[in-house]
């Protein structure tokens, strides 16, 4: 029988999704969902109340879990982006035994927690366990893996551990002479590996007290999940997550994925070229430990130290320029200046607009003292320092800002070009990384990378960054163009970067 969905009912079902499982539909996906739908009806005779309500009303698990094995995406590997496993090992995990072992530990449970969370078939959670049996056969026992997902069909295959050559393509071969036996076309999971790991079926979104127990997990790999899901289920996700994560533990997330609106509770670190967080805890403070690290399974250069951003996720470049945008208004576009700080503030921005940096700087320095920590006023008066050459003052300026403003894209921009100023081109690339990470649609970093690049002969990294600047500033926010720009409109700044472009063919 042919079932027919209609819009209403396409809408009823994707709300229903959104509620029972937090995945959210774009307009573009709604063909896919909709046969989804047409499927479940016509499982039902074509019943739409008979199908629909009891998944609005969650009585029917059974139906929710076949309708997460249609919609989730499971596509993985081993070892899938190994920087964040390099950095699991090196850094995550010898710190966290240091901690447990000296701290927090005694009794002969688990000496560690670690989950993963939509661990779909596994082969996330059985790297993590390579790499704990590789830092020390010792302890193997006494870390606790745990992988749970809502899709029944994937939990099953991790269960059997038996997976193709694909799933095993980026692990190297040493690793798979150790830990898997061939069969047939199948690579078949040492058994004792197996046992390291339990698997779980379990909704992320339920309030489960077992599952999210105050403080009992040091590492949580969560990726390429919050991506799928809407903004209110990401945040109930991560609400969760952060009560469950013990203080100084670490959060891993995918490479398309950050924290910004999501939570206050982490800070940022940077190590191996990946981005990953830690639980804050103002009592503990990293040491070196002398545990052993996890060797990894490919040899891979020294990486450097972790770099520390205090504080939480915020939006601050959105609220900065939110502000810019009304303090630099036209008088039709916004209340007349009135006498005081707002008015001060706006007389600057009209200098920074005119490009006469030295007046605008005069304002703001003589700002009332009770402004002077203002996280909007720290970032204009560091911008305005490094228009002025005084690059050190400005950096000064931009650690202050992330002291009392965590993880702003903006400061970590302007100590970008005060580390360039410094002669200091690894620090100042590190900088620019950050703050394009902080805000992926921020395009001053990626251009000024790109300059960096070609400055340094490294021709394909400029061309890739100075392309990504182009379309960056084509939708720009003017405002945003105003306080980071440099004086320069959104088609010079276009200019000089296809100019860089020729300059980098020029080279070849």
């Amino acid at each position: 029988m042919k079932v027919s969905v209609g819009t209403g009912e396409l809408e009823r079902f994707r709300r229903v999704v959104a509620h029972r499982l937090g995945l959210h539909f774009e307009n573009g996906k709604l063909g896919f969902l909709a046969e989804v739908l047409r499927r479940g009806l016509e499982a039902n005779d074509g019943d739409l109340e008979a199908y629909l309500s009891p998944l609005e009303a969650g009585r029917s698990p059974h139906e929710l879990r076949l309708l997460a094995q249609d919609l989730t995406v499971g596509e993985t590997y081993f070892f899938r982006h190994m920087d964040q496993f390099r950095a699991f090992a090196e850094v995550a995990l010898p710190e966290r035994l240091r901690v447990r072992g000296t701290r927090n530990f005694c009794g002969s449970g688990p000496m560690l927690q670690i989950l993963s969370a939509g661990c779909a078939s596994g082969e996330e959670a059985y790297s993590l366990a390579i790499l704990v049996r590789r830092a020390s056969s010792e302890i193997a026992g006494r870390v606790s893996i745990r992988g749970v997902d809502v899709n029944p069909l994937a939990l099953k295959k991790a269960l059997r551990g038996r997976y193709s050559d694909w799933a095993l393509r980026e692990t190297p071969q040493e690793v798979q002479r150790r830990w898997f036996r061939q069969d047939g076309r199948e690579a078949v999971l040492n058994d004792s590996l197996r046992a390291d790991v339990r698997f779980e079926d379990r909704n992320l979104l339920e309030e489960d007290p077992e599952l999210w127990q105050p403080e009992a997990y040091d590492i949580i790999f969560c990726r390429n999940v919050i991506m799928y899901f809407t903004p209110e289920s990401a945040q109930a996700l991560m609400a969760r997550i952060t009560r469950a994560m013990a203080p100084g533990g670490y959060l891993f997330l995918g490479h398309a994925e950050t924290l910004r609106g999501l939570s206050q509770d982490f800070h940022l670190r940077h190590t191996h070229e990946t981005f990953y967080y830690q639980r804050k805890d103002e009592t503990w403070a990293p040491s070196p430990t002398n545990l052993p690290s996890a060797s990894l399974p490919i040899s891979v250069p020294a990486r450097p130290a972790a770099i520390e951003i205090n504080g939480a996720w915020v939006d601050a470049i959105q609220e900065a320029t939110e502000k810019i945008r009304y303090l630099a208004a036209p008088p039709s576009e916004s209340p007349a200046v009135v006498p005081g700080p707002r008015g001060d503030m706006r007389l600057a921005l009209d200098f920074l607009q005119r490009e006469q940096f030295s007046q605008a700087l005069s304002v703001i320095e003589q700002l009332p003292l009770e402004m002077a920590g203002d996280p909007d006023v720290l970032l204009l008066h560091a911008v305005l320092l490094t228009h002025s050459g005084q690059l050190a003052i400005a950096e000064k300026t931009c650690r202050r800002l992330l002291a009392a403003d965590d993880l702003n894209a903006g400061a970590h921009y302007v100590l970008a070009l005060c580390r360039e100023g410094a002669g200091d081109r690894r620090g100042a690339t590190e900088h620019d990384q950050i703050a394009v990470y902080l805000d992926p649609g921020f395009a001053m970093p990626h251009l000024h990378l790109g300059l960096v690049a070609r400055r340094a002969g490294d021709r394909e990294t400029a061309r890739r960054e100075l392309e990504q600047a182009i379309a960056l500033l084509e939708r720009e926010d003017a405002s945003r163009l105003l306080l980071f720009g440099g004086g320069f409109k959104r088609e010079a700044l276009i200019a000089l970067c296809r100019a860089e472009l020729t300059a980098c063919e020029v080279q070849r």
